[in-house]
């Protein structure tokens, strides 16, 4: 089983999705187990404030380092050990407790795309902390602290720009879910695991629209599993 951890602000941006179709299906299942954290829980200014003002100046707010370093290891179940005595202190390095196979992910525009390969690596991993930035970003200070604490891999999921990194994480929680074992029922069902195209049809074998007849490609009503692969190789 993996353990999705989402790092949010907004845990309803996410669970209605997560709570659907073959994801929640996997959650119900115990294929996966989805957690969240809300960095808001590990504020510990008198305001409750989780972002602030940038330095350098510009539009926006920054979210604070620490409450998502709280946020990290609470879902790693790693005890706090950082000293909270003035802005000089240092972490102490910690570990995940024995047995888990914990890895950070951190979203950027400027990151590595995430692809299929990727998210077979990422199958292999028992715990997933997806930290999902809003606003102005995240202060890097929580990036470099959290590489202290378990592997940090950074991925931009897709060229766009999105409000907060709550799409990313579930696009990451999907493509690697639909990947571990009786998930999708048959391996097969992996589309890049074999032979697709993107397009697909489906009965009836004519559909009639404005007087004009739409009808299913001959070859893959032929039975030919040869010339329908070699079609689909060549889509």
């Amino acid at each position: 089983m993996v353990r999705f951890h989402f790092v949010t602000l907004f845990e309803e941006a996410c669970d209605a999705y997560l709570n659907a179709s073959i994801i929640g299906r996997a959650r119900s299942e115990k294929k996966i187990k989805v957690a969240y954290q809300n960095p808001r829980d590990f504020v510990e200014n008198k305001w409750g404030k989780v972002d602030e003002r940038p330095y350098g100046g510009g539009p926006g707010m920054v979210i604070a380092a620490m409450p998502v370093v709280g946020a990290v290891q609470r879902a790693l179940q790693i005890p706090p050990k950082l000293r909270r005595r003035g802005n000089s202190d240092k972490p102490h390095s910690a570990k995940a407790p024995r047995g888990k196979r914990p890895l950070v992910v951190w979203f950027s525009p400027s990151g590595k795309q995430f692809t299929n390969k990727d998210a077979d690596a990422l199958a292999k991993y028992s715990d997933i902390v997806l930290v999902c930035g809003r606003y102005e970003g995240i202060d890097e200070r929580a990036k470099k602290i959290l590489k202290t604490l378990a592997p940090v891999k950074e991925f931009a999921v897709g060229e766009a720009v999105y409000t907060g990194g709550e799409i990313p994480a579930l696009a990451i929680v999907d493509a690697v879910t639909r990947r571990l074992p009786g998930v999708l029922g048959k391996d097969a069902s992996v589309e890049e695991r074999r032979i697709a195209s993107s397009a697909v049809y489906t009965r009836p074998e004519t559909i009639l629209y404005k007087k004009k007849k739409y009808r299913v490609l001959r070859v893959l009503q032929t039975g030919h599993h040869a010339k329908i692969n070699a079609w689909r190789k060549m889509k």
